[in-house]
C-alpha cells in the first residue's frame, strides 16, 4: 500500500514548533551501557533504527520500572493505539472493499487485541528488553498485557522518530502476516445482523426467518431455513440448529443481493452472537 500523508502528518506539522514536556521530551531520559546494548539488539529485532535511541527506551518503559509516570510508555500507548487502529482500518478498507462495514470491524478489533499485539510483541522478544520494577522482574514471566501495552509505544515511538510512513511499514511487516491469515481463516460472524441491517436499508423491513423443514434424529438433527423479507423468499439454508441454519439463510441473502461475494465470505458465527442479532 503506498505511503500517503495523513491527519497524522498534518498534526506533526501544525505543532512542528511546539516543545512537548511529555514523554516526547526525553531530554532528561539516560541510557546506561548496559541498555545500549540491549537497545541495540531491540532495534535489530525491530528492523529499525532510531535516530533518537531515548525515545525506545521510554516506550519500553513500564511506569513500575520508570522513576516517574511521565518517564514511562503511557503516553505512547495512548498514541500507538490510535496509529495502529488507523494502520490497519487503512489497510483493510483498500485491500477489502466488497466487505461491510460490520465484518472491517470485526477484523480490526481482533487484529489491534491485547491478544494479537502481545503475540507480536512475544515474537518480537520484547519480553527480554522491557524496563520493569524489581517486583514485575522476578517473575518468570512478564505479563502479556505490559508486552502488548510495549509494542503499541513502540508504535508511537517510531512515529515520532521517523513519521507515518515508517510506523506503518512497521506495523504492516508485523501483523500482515495475521491478517492475511484471518481473513482466509475466516473470522465468526453473524450475517443475520449484517443482513438486519441491509433489509432494513434497502426494503425499510425486518427480515424474518421460515423454517422449511427438519430431519434427522433428535441428536443429529438438520434445519432448512429461508430468509423473507415482506413477500420476498431468498435462498434457504441447512443447518445443525435453528440458529446454524439462519446465519447459512442470511448468508445467501446477502451473497443473492450483491451484499457479498465468494471471496468475502467469513466463518459463520454459530454461537449466533449469545442468541442476539442486533446490539
Amino acid at each position: 500500500m503506498k505511503s500517503k500523508k495523513t491527519i497524522w502528518d498534518q498534526f506533526r506539522g501544525w505543532f512542528r514548533g511546539h516543545k512537548s514536556t511529555g514523554p516526547t521530551d526525553v531530554d532528561g531520559i539516560e541510557i546506561s551501557e548496559q541498555e545500549q546494548v540491549k537497545l541495540a539488539a531491540c532495534e535489530r529485532t525491530l528492523g529499525y533504527q532510531f535516530r533518537d535511541t531515548k525515545l525506545l527506551k521510554v516506550a519500553l518503559t513500564h511506569t513500575s520500572g520508570a522513576n516517574h509516570r511521565l518517564a514511562s510508555n503511557e503516553r505512547l500507548e495512548f498514541l500507538g493505539d490510535a496509529i495502529l487502529g488507523q494502520v490497519i482500518s487503512e489497510w483493510l478498507f483498500c485491500e477489502y472493499p466488497r466487505y461491510l462495514e460490520g465484518e472491517l470491524t470485526r477484523i480490526k478489533s481482533v487484529i489491534v487485541s491485547r491478544k494479537a499485539c502481545a503475540q507480536v510483541a512475544e515474537r518480537l522478544l520484547l519480553q527480554d528488553v522491557v524496563i520493569v520494577g524489581k517486583g514485575i522482574g522476578a517473575r518468570d514471566t512478564i505479563p502479556r498485557s505490559i508486552l502488548s501495552n510495549a509494542f503499541e509505544s513502540l508504535v508511537a515511538a517510531m512515529y515520532l522518530d521517523g513519521g507515518y510512513q515508517a510506523a506503518q511499514s512497521f506495523v504492516l511487516r508485523c501483523l500482515k502476516d495475521e491478517m492475511l491469515s484471518m481473513v482466509s481463516e475466516g473470522v465468526p460472524i453473524n450475517y443475520k445482523s449484517l443482513f438486519q441491517q441491509v433489509a432494513q436499508r434497502e426494503f425499510k423491513l425486518t427480515p424474518v426467518y421460515k423454517l422449511l423443514k427438519e430431519q434427522g434424529p433428535d441428536h443429529q438433527k438438520e434445519f432448512h431455513v429461508c430468509a423473507v423479507v415482506g413477500d420476498r423468499e431468498f435462498e434457504s439454508g441447512w443447518g445443525n440448529s435453528k440458529k446454524d441454519a439462519e446465519q447459512h439463510a442470511a448468508l445467501n441473502a446477502l451473497k443473492t443481493l450483491g451484499e457479498i461475494d465468494e471471496d468475502s465470505i467469513l466463518a459463520v458465527d454459530e454461537i449466533g452472537n449469545d442468541g442476539k442479532d442486533m446490539e
